[in-house]
């Protein structure tokens, strides 16, 4: 290994904290509230159960990374580890259903706060339209040059710390008392939800989500062995203190019912508290930057999955995507990877407009749906455990046990949220899969 090429231990764990910090600690913080009734104590603890599930399944998936010989990541552990099909199977998830949903909605996320930001009506096609600039803009930009794209990541990875942090420091010294509710809003009030807390994991997944990514830095860290695991523990607990803070920060400024009632448009309050009507725009300036930096850091990845699953034969014409990967509309990687930014985008308005996710969106349900796939591979490190290749006993069979339960317990919020538009997305993530894993088994055959 290019030792000038390596990390060690706190560039490795910066790396994570600043893959895992997203965009969806900011607008997803109501729905968290929502599904727990008001209740703060919960919302907290649907933090540290999402903290709990990464921390002991990025411990166990370490084993992999260390021992692992093949490129890309997830799709290269089940390469490794099971078999090729069902690598290709992971790939096309990937590919076709995972990043394009996730870079959609942030997208959609970072239109309601630039509307927010000018003062535009709170319009779901104004919403949608800028969000779809900001999504052809990201892709576009990152197909031009990546060098752009890493500089915006840097920049956005720095800036999405201060409103986080910032706000549960200001929460301790805050004396003020809670706003009062507008009255030409309809207040939400605090109610028992009873076990329907469980459905707050979703959108906590989706605050945590990226977590696996950072798998694929391995290769670069100085003695992974150690390092690697060491990071991949401090990482989410720094993640998680970050969260906690910005959470119960928000809460004790604010009030839950009052998050509750004022939606994703609550947190401009805390900025007018502090410096009036200018302080409402600093604060918006901010979370927007930040989730421009997701969908930057997300397009900047899906532009390269059908390259990187062309070289391994696994999606059609492989031998055109790998030849024509250079300009902007010969790029055939990025452009696949474009369309299907562009394609789930419409996906996503049809099922915000007409109402057929009644709470959450496409993308939670893509995050939950993978947690499958970490599930399968918690497995294979228990395997290898008991099969003597994996030698450490926490990490080879108490994290992966761990990691189970915590990813069952999220699949289950997930299903309590949504049943029934769970359960038409796992079967056409499922479909997604099962394309994969029958075109690799024909290819091959």
């Amino acid at each position: 290994m290019n030792e000038n090429k390596s990390y060690g231990l706190s560039t490795a764990t910066a790396m994570i904290v600043g893959i895992c910090v997203g965009s969806g600690i900011f607008f997803k913080v109501d729905d968290i509230l929502t599904f727990t009734g008001g209740n703060v104590f919960l919302g907290a603890l649907v933090f540290i159960i999402g903290a709990f599930s990464i921390i002991f399944g990025s411990i166990s998936l370490s084993n992999l990374a260390a021992i692992s010989n093949k490129s890309g990541g997830m799709v290269g552990y089940f390469e490794d580890f099971y078999s090729q099909s069902i690598a290709c199977a992971v790939g096309w998830f990937q590919t076709f259903l995972y990043y394009p949903t996730i870079a959609v909605v942030v997208a959609w996320a970072a239109g309601i706060y630039t509307c927010l930001l000018f003062g535009l009506p709170d319009n779901l096609d104004l919403q949608m339209g800028i969000g779809f600039i900001y999504l052809l803009f990201f892709y576009l930009m990152n197909i031009i040059s990546s060098k752009l794209g890493g500089q915006f990541q840097v920049i956005s990875s720095v800036v999405k710390l201060i409103p986080l942090i910032g706000v549960g420091i200001v929460a301790i010294f805050f004396k003020q008392p809670q706003p009062e509710i507008p009255a030409n809003v309809e207040p939400i009030h605090l109610t028992n939800v009873g076990m329907g807390w469980l459905a707050a994991l979703a959108p906590t997944a989706f605050s945590y989500d990226g977590w696996a990514i950072s798998l694929s830095i391995s290769d670069e860290v100085k003695n992974p062995k150690k390092n690697m695991p060491l990071a991949l523990t401090i990482a989410p607990i720094i993640v998680l203190f970050v969260y906690l803070s910005y959470f119960l920060g928000m809460n004790k400024i604010l009030g839950p019912e009052y998050i509750l009632s004022m939606g994703d448009g609550a947190v401009m309050t805390i900025g007018n508290l502090l410096l009036g009507k200018s302080g409402e725009v600093v604060i918006l300036v901010f979370i927007l930057i930040s989730m421009l930096g997701v969908v930057n850091g997300v397009s900047l990845g899906h532009i390269r999955m059908p390259y990187a699953l062309a070289t391994k034969e696994m999606i059609p014409s492989s031998k055109k995507v790998i030849q024509n990967n250079k300009g902007i509309f010969n790029n055939y990687s990025a452009m696949i990877g474009l369309f299907c930014g562009i394609f789930w985008f419409f996906i996503h308005y049809i099922t915000q407009k007409f109402g057929l996710i009644k709470t959450g969106d496409i993308s939670e349900i893509a995050i939950v749906f993978g947690y499958l796939f970490y599930s399968i591979l918690y497995i294979k490190v228990m395997m290898l455990y008991k099969q003597k290749v994996i030698h450490n006993f926490f990490t080879g069979i108490i994290s992966p046990i761990l990691a189970l339960i915590g990813g069952l317990i999220i699949i289950l919020g997930g299903f309590s949220s949504n049943p029934a538009s769970m359960a038409i997305f796992f079967g056409i993530c499922s479909f997604f899969c099962l394309s994969g894993y029958f075109f690799y088994k024909k290819q091959k055959s």
